[in-house]
């Protein structure tokens, strides 16, 4: 690593994006210093604790595209499964619906045969056929973009149809980036409750299924490809990251908030804290939403480097319920989806109308279950009176407006009142232990992460310009690089990590280049 000996880059921010990038510099030899102005790392991917002390993830919950975690770690010769407790899951998901939207249970498998053979149970042999169609299209949709547009570091229509070729035109065509996810959806789908559970994937995006690009049909792949359960949560994963950057030589400086990139003659050349300590650097990554960067949080010069994406395009938020209960009457697993029986209103109502739905669709994480029922629990409680609460995260989409009209208590008390409704009448009950759930609203993460006003992925995918519009890793100001789920790859936790590393070896190039003129 002749060209980058002795160089020092700043990375802004420990989360899953923040720590990829600096695992990857230290693996080609450069010194690192994480600024995190939490006390522990994260960002998005954070805990809360239970009544009884435990604790709760709160942030993501699906753990796919393991490679890229395998290939981050074999890059500072170390192995992901040395480190974190893996458990691949056959269930992906538990799905259900209240009777008046067509009522019934389904369980997505990860091996196609066994969810078709289920799809055909629940909806019909037509239906099957169409999921077997809708895995061979995700899956060419995946592989079209995952060497030409996945991991390139910036987004490029142009780019994508010279790495395709002349030849790989029809490939384009058939990626589906014009027409609907929705749409879509019926050329596979007659049962509206499967266009419900396939087009809910557009939500891991941030987005609406009714405005976002069936392209985004990638993401079932992504699942269907591999779901992992991690040992000890989610929010073991960035514990194990961190402390591998301090035991590569590295620097994680929590509390630590920074309030400007410094710039000289024309490009970035560190940070300096609240606390006034400057910090010099011959680089800095700031895995920070673009907004952040954009809207001049970090100052002025580097906000010229940066496009902020415009309030209307920004993605979903989300409200969301933790703490511990018992859960009676429905069989839960680790990821079960309750459907609303309104979901395309559901839907106008964030985006258009900017409020709460009316009736939710809402996704449980009981992280203290597996993939599969557990003995004798075809009821949700086993029959035992006494069973304990257990640790729960319930999830419903939310407009972005945290830091301007945001949902106000009276509106959020009566979306939490629907969203037991509409689980009662799928047959689950939860009885809350201690104070009952603690409440997450857009104003929270309005709060959590400034100037997205709450919005959890960037920019939402509405349209086929929308990935187009992401930020690449690379700025206007030399010195300066992107990294996180605002920026392109896109938003999720191995998105992020791809974004790290992206970030990473762009700031490295751009080192070499320096040493090399000097």
């Amino acid at each position: 690593m002749h060209g980058t000996r002795d160089r020092h880059v700043a990375v802004i921010g420990a989360g899953i994006g923040g720590l990829a990038a600096a695992l990857d510099l230290l693996g080609r030899g450069v010194r690192v210093t994480v600024l995190e102005r939490q006390a522990q790392p994260g960002g998005k991917m954070r805990t809360v604790e239970a009544p009884d002390g435990r604790p709760i993830d709160a942030g993501p919950t699906v753990f796919t595209m393991k490679w890229v975690f395998d290939q981050l770690f074999e890059g500072i010769e170390e192995r992901l499964d040395d480190h974190v407790g893996l458990h691949q899951a056959h269930t992906l998901a538990r799905h259900a619906w209240p009777e008046e939207a067509g009522g019934g249970r389904l369980d997505l498998f990860a091996d196609v045969a066994r969810a078709a053979d289920a799809i055909g149970d629940f909806a019909g042999a037509r239906d099957a056929a169409g999921f077997k169609r809708f895995v061979a299209d995700s899956q060419a949709i995946y592989e079209t973009l995952e060497p030409s547009f996945i991991r390139a570091p910036a987004p490029s229509m142009g780019a994508l149809m010279k790495a395709v070729g002349p030849t790989g035109l029809g490939k384009l065509a058939g990626i589906k980036p014009f027409t609907p996810m929705w749409k879509a959806l019926g050329a596979y789908f007659a049962d509206p409750r499967l266009r419900q559970l396939f087009g809910r994937y557009t939500t891991y995006c941030g987005s609406s299924p009714f405005q976002a690009p069936a392209t985004l049909m990638l993401v079932s792949h992504v699942e269907q490809a591999g779901v992992w359960l991690i040992a000890g949560g989610m929010h073991r994963l960035v514990q194990v990251m961190a402390g591998l950057v301090e035991a590569k030589g590295g620097r994680v400086l929590y509390d630590s908030p920074v309030a400007e990139i410094t710039v000289e003659r024309g490009r970035a050349t560190g940070v300096t804290l609240t606390s006034g300590e400057a910090i010099a650097a011959d680089a800095v990554i700031a895995n920070a939403d673009c907004a952040a960067v954009g809207g001049g949080l970090f100052g002025a010069e580097a906000a010229r480097a940066v496009d902020a994406p415009p309030r209307a395009a920004r993605s979903l938020s989300a409200l969301t319920f933790l703490g511990a209960a018992t859960a009676r009457g429905f069989p839960l697993l680790r990821h079960t989806v309750f459907f609303s029986s309104a979901y395309e209103d559901e839907f106008a109502r964030i985006f258009n109308a900017r409020r709460l739905p009316h009736e939710p669709t809402v996704y449980i994480c009981a992280q203290d279950r597996g993939d599969a029922d557990k003995t004798g629990d075809g009821d949700g409680d086993g029959g035992d009176p006494d069973r304990p609460a257990e640790r729960l995260l319930l999830l419903v989409n939310a407009p972005p407006d945290g830091d301007r009209a945001a949902p106000d208590e009276e509106e959020i008390a009566k979306c939490e009142t629907r969203t037991h409704d509409l689980l009662a009448r799928c047959g689950l009950t939860l009885s809350p232990a201690g104070a009952g759930f603690q409440t997450a609203g857009p104003r929270t993460f309005a709060e959590l992460f400034p100037a997205t006003g709450g919005a959890l992925y960037g920019r939402a995918s509405h349209g086929w310009r929308a990935s187009f519009q992401r930020p690449g890793v690379k700025t206007r100001l030399p010195g300066l690089y992107l990294a996180g789920g605002s920026v392109h790859p896109g938003p999720g936790v191995p998105m992020a990590a791809l974004s790290g590393r992206l970030a990473a070896a762009a700031a490295t190039a751009g080192l070499t280049r320096d040493r090399a003129s000097t």
